[in-house]
């Protein structure tokens, strides 16, 4: 396996009363049986498309298509999308150094882009960056499962809009590609926009919901936009699902191992509060991605746990206090990646300095694994289950490894507590609301 779960100071034994007892472990270990066996199901009747797209390789055509309509001449891609089409696809661009610290472009098949990800909606920004970006050199991307998300089609006609006033109209093929479920444009305003425009369409699966889209286009284009290897993200995931179909049980499957000790530490340890703190620059955005998937897959009547999006070391400064010292409520998963030796070194001779000697002859990566290593370890001291994810490395088939787990890991939990953790009703009347709103304006 590309990672390594360890769950042993989740347990009574190793952290006392607020870990999970062998008993508590083994009755969630026998629900999560029965939905592994509801996945394989799924897996061989087609029922989940999802459980399919590690292996597919043929829709990767029509995406390197669009790759080469929105790369040829651009200097800046805006990326539209909410929600789960954009989280993924924003952790996904991390790999190629979206976000980190210090890099304001990245290095494409066409040379030097930049990136932005519109996806969130206000209005001020959305004017001033459409009024600074030289739009004879910007490409759109605008993603909606639905075709009918109002932020994404608004900002598509507001962009349509500025192209047109620039004189880019007759040319707005070139400079925008949509991505939507197949159907009629009379019922998906994306669609419409699109056929009027005469711009590219690639298909969203009808079949993976928008927070589990990350493996398909949803998360492939972007990625192959910014050079990643979106075969080996899928090789990633194969490798846990395969695992999953071959498990005796769900002792066998590092998903169904971990959400069977959710489970048991919200049924008999009152678990409110599930964190997600990787260390490192490249994985902060998949927090914010597990967050999404956890809160609207499992968050119904009544039910659910709260995802909380941190980052190490950082939030070792600020989040940590409560963490550690607030409500014993909560789970923390850490992912480690293996930085020992890594980054630049301080100098030796800094060594007989009294407040700098110590780190003599370390690496940046050298304390960072310290860091990590002595919070796993700390929780544990202070009966606070704690679960450690062990990287060697990061890279696409790490990532995606890494994403199918939490996928996998919240459907089965959602089958364990008997949910739907495909839809969100409650997002959904909100929706509803929303455009009633407009109407009466």
């Amino acid at each position: 396996m590309t990672y390594s779960q360890d769950l042993s100071r989740c347990l009574a034994e190793s952290i006392g009363a607020g870990g999970v007892t062998a008993g508590e472990f083994e009755e969630a270990l026998g629900l999560g049986a029965k939905a592994v066996a509801e996945l394989r199901r799924w897996h061989r009747d087609g029922g989940l498309p999802l459980l399919s797209l590690p292996q597919r390789r043929d829709d990767l055509d029509a995406a390197r298509k669009a790759v080469s309509i929105l790369l040829a001449g651009a200097t800046d891609i805006v990326l539209y999308g909410t929600g789960g089409s954009s989280l993924g696809a924003q952790a996904l661009a991390q790999l190629a150094g979206y976000r980190v610290p210090g890099l304001t472009a990245i290095e494409t098949a066409a040379g030097p882009v930049r990136f932005h990800f519109f996806d969130n909606l206000d209005g001020h920004t959305l004017e001033q960056v459409l009024g600074r970006l030289d739009l004879k050199t910007t490409r759109f991307l605008a993603v909606s499962k639905s075709g009918g998300t109002p932020e994404t089609v608004l900002q598509m006609v507001v962009t349509l809009d500025a192209l047109a006033a620039a004189g880019l109209e007759q040319n707005a093929a070139a400079h925008m590609v949509a991505l939507t479920e197949p159907g009629s444009p009379d019922k998906n305003a994306v669609r419409r926009l699109a056929e009027r425009h005469g711009l590219m369409t690639l298909d969203h699966d009808p079949g993976i919901g928008g927070r589990y889209s990350v493996l398909s286009n949803v998360g492939a284009l972007p990625a192959l936009l910014m050079g990643l290897d979106v075969v080996a993200l899928r090789e990633g995931a194969d490798e846990v699902l395969d695992e999953l179909l071959a498990a005796d049980g769900a002792a066998g499957s590092a998903p169904a191992l971990g959400a069977a000790m959710v489970l048991a530490l919200t049924r008999h340890h009152g678990l409110n509060a599930v964190i997600m703190m990787p260390y490192g620059d490249r994985l902060r955005l998949f927090s914010n991605w597990f967050a999404q998937l956890w809160a609207e897959s499992l968050g119904k009547h009544g039910e659910g746990t709260q995802p909380v999006a941190a980052a190490g070391p950082v939030d070792q400064h600020s989040q940590l206090q409560l963490f550690l010292d607030g409500p014993a409520d909560k789970l923390l998963t850490l992912i480690m990646p293996a930085t020992a030796g890594t980054g630049p070194h301080v100098p030796d001779s800094y060594r007989s300095d009294p407040l700098i000697g110590y780190l003599a002859g370390r690496s940046v990566g050298d304390l960072t694994d310290c860091q990590q290593r002595a919070t796993a370890e700390t929780f544990a001291r202070n009966g606070r289950p704690v679960r450690t994810i062990a990287i060697e490395k990061l890279d696409e088939r790490v990532m995606g490894a890494l994403l199918m787990h939490f996928m996998l890991e919240t459907i089965i939990m959602g089958l364990m507590m008997g949910i739907d953790p495909f839809d969100q009703p409650a997002v959904e009347q909100s929706k509803i609301l929303t455009r009633e709103y407009l109407e009466t304006m």
